[in-house]
């Protein structure tokens, strides 16, 4: 069997002209070399894969040719360039800093410098990875480097440029690598795939530079697997499948979901991606470059910028049409905030799913002008919003003149608070429990009676549930008879336009979705804030039930930014929040000594026996 050699070996460019994407760093040094201007020291910095180590190959072989062509090109067929080609030279040297960081071994290239080469006319040190060298290392290099003799050259590689020690850099001609574009890379894995007579196809082969992410060598290790995977046959579909990559016809699906409003298919096309093996994190980025090549294609001047075939840019510029630039900026700037918020929220796929909420409302006409509808502000997105109203009593008459008037104007009951006399009277756990849809909190087992609310938050608005009577209520409405009396002769529909009454459920989606908004550092309040739910008592009251003075004093002292999101949120609402205080009461038994021995006798009769046997006596 013949000896395999991977791509990245096999075409390893051996010329400054078989370097691809680094245009100006090769003719700058075929220009040095030229002109006889060589520098002592030379500096290749860059991301990895980008050719740092292969230009200085080609670089250090280039100086020692005895015959270089005007252009600046090694000849590779003299002497000097045949031995280093099969890797026998003794004027170019390869040393690798990573496993040769110590004194020693920088003392060892001292020493070696000294001796002139005796085949060619300098002598090359290239040191790759020079930033792994230790400070000390670094030190004793510095008097070499900055006075070598005049047949010794050195050019150092490095990925991480920071890690060098200014002294170092100040000595060196640095040249700065850069990444290397995706057309650049198609195109010399075209080439490769002609020559080995590979069929591929150009998106194939665009997947393949995508996930390279600018790394020459990290894209032929891409292509050798996909050929070996596909058996010389690349075709989209195969490496889609093998390299575990979203497909565009999800964005393209997904982005008709979200231009027509249909969030119900939205999530479950994003759960149908889970399902898949695939992170919400790669949904939500691919996301954005899709809105992002959108954005792209939709202007003719920019259509330059797209990276893609021809057929896959008059799909976009298909879909573009239907979208306005707005809102293409609007959802790019939320898929970039959760990309960012992605690492930190602890219910990632929830953080996802408001993102594709707020998306999909996106093309409201009230959604907001500064980045799409903020999640205090999302509208409600089922059908049934009853299941989420608080259940109210009807409105009882405050005084007997004015019941006429409750008759002429009348409103939904779930939306009017009742107003009873005051009356002090206990309640139990269950009565105390909010009659709140899906915002309901239960009252754990094992508690029966023994929740109770202290009896100074008793006052401030109407009770827990309606269940609680309340004098100032009471007094309020007895304030307020004259008002609805003078108020008779309104309209109804200016009447409601006067009070902006809030939901439950538009108050628990603000409650979460700001809760959600918190940073790392404040988790406990967040945790708090989602399992304890609110729930409105009256138009502008809403209350939250604790279960300690330690929890009740944490909202408390939030209460005032709380309150500000919450009515930012809900286009300015005034509210007012009550923090409910359910204590739970243990009833304690002492029992004297003789109780106790009691009790024990009668789960173990060997008690007795024990103590008759011996004679003991209670002490």
């Amino acid at each position: 069997m013949e000896n395999y050699i991977v791509s990245a070996r096999k075409y390893r460019p051996d010329t400054f002209e078989s370097v691809v994407a680094q245009r100006a760093l090769t003719t700058t040094l075929k220009n040095a070399i030229n002109s006889g201007k060589l520098a002592h020291a030379y500096l290749f910095c860059g991301p990895r894969g980008v050719g740092k180590t292969t230009c200085a190959r080609i670089f250090a072989k280039t100086i020692n040719c005895e015959h270089p062509t005007p252009d600046g090109e090694p000849c590779n067929e003299c002497e000097s360039c045949i031995s280093f080609n099969q890797q026998r030279s003794f004027t170019i040297y390869e040393l690798d800093a990573a496993s040769n960081n110590s004194v020693d071994d920088i003392r060892s290239l001292n020493e070696q410098v000294r001796i002139p080469p005796q085949v060619g006319r300098y002598k090359v040190y290239i040191i790759d990875e020079v930033h792994m060298l230790s400070t000390t290392a670094f030190n004793a290099f510095l008097k070499t480097l900055e006075e070598p003799p005049a047949h010794a050259i050195f050019i150092l590689a490095t990925t991480e440029k920071h890690k060098i020690i200014p002294t170092i850099l100040s000595r060196c001609q640095i040249y700065d690598f850069s990444r290397i574009e995706s057309a650049d890379i198609i195109a010399h894995l075209q080439n490769i795939a002609k020559k080995e007579n590979i069929n591929a196809e150009y998106e194939a082969l665009r997947i393949v530079a995508q996930k390279s992410d600018g790394c020459m060598r990290d894209a032929l290790s891409l292509f050798d697997q996909m050929a070996s995977f596909t058996q010389g046959d690349l075709t989209y579909t195969k490496v889609i499948e093998s390299l575990n990559v979203l497909d565009y016809d999800y964005y393209f699906r997904f982005t008709d979901y979200i231009l027509a409003g249909n969030i119900s298919q939205a999530l479950l096309l994003f759960n149908e991606v889970l399902v898949k093996g695939f992170d919400g994190a790669v949904f939500v980025e691919g996301a954005a470059s899709h809105f992002r090549d959108l954005l792209v294609a939709s202007d003719p001047a920019t259509v330059p910028l797209f990276e893609g075939s021809a057929e896959l840019c008059a799909r976009y510029t298909a879909q573009a049409a239907k979208c306005a630039p707005k809102i293409l900026f609007r959802a790019i700037k939320l898929c970039s905030d959760c990309s960012t918020n992605y690492r930190a929220s602890r219910n990632k796929r929830l953080l996802v799913e408001l993102t594709i909420i707020q998306l999909s409302q996106l093309t409201s006409d009230d959604a907001g002008e500064a980045g799409g509808r903020s999640p205090k502000q999302l509208k409600p997105i089922f059908n049934n919003p009853a299941a989420m109203q608080v259940a109210a009593p009807a409105q009882h008459s405050a005084a007997a003149n004015v019941s006429g008037v409750q008759s002429a104007v009348q409103q939904p009951a779930a939306q009017t608070a009742t107003v009873r006399q005051p009356e002090a009277q206990p309640v139990t756990a269950q009565q105390a429990t909010p009659a709140v849809g899906n915002a309901q909190r239960p009252v754990p087992q094992g508690r029966p009676e023994a929740m109770r609310v202290r009896p100074s938050q008793q006052g401030g608005g109407p009770s827990l549930g309606g269940m609680f009577r309340s004098t100032m209520g009471a007094q309020q409405a007895q304030q307020q008879q004259p008002q609805a009396v003078e108020s008779a002769a309104m309209p109804v529909a200016e009447e409601k336009q006067a009070v902006k009454r809030i939901t439950n459920e538009e108050l628990v989606q603000a409650w979460v979705s700001f809760a959600m908004t918190l940073p790392e550092n404040e988790r406990a309040l967040a945790d708090r804030m989602r399992i304890i739910l609110p729930y409105m008592q009256d138009e502008n009251v809403f209350s939250i039930a604790v279960d300690n003075q330690h929890v009740a004093a944490m909202f408390e002292g939030e209460a005032k930014r709380i309150l500000n999101a919450l009515e930012e949120s809900l286009a300015g609402a005034k509210l007012r929040m009550r923090v409910d205080v359910r204590e739970v009461v243990v009833q304690r038994h002492v029992y004297d000594r003789t109780k106790q021995y009691e009790i024990l006798k009668e789960k173990n009769t060997l008690v007795g026996k024990l103590r008759d046997a011996f004679g003991l006596e209670l002490s």
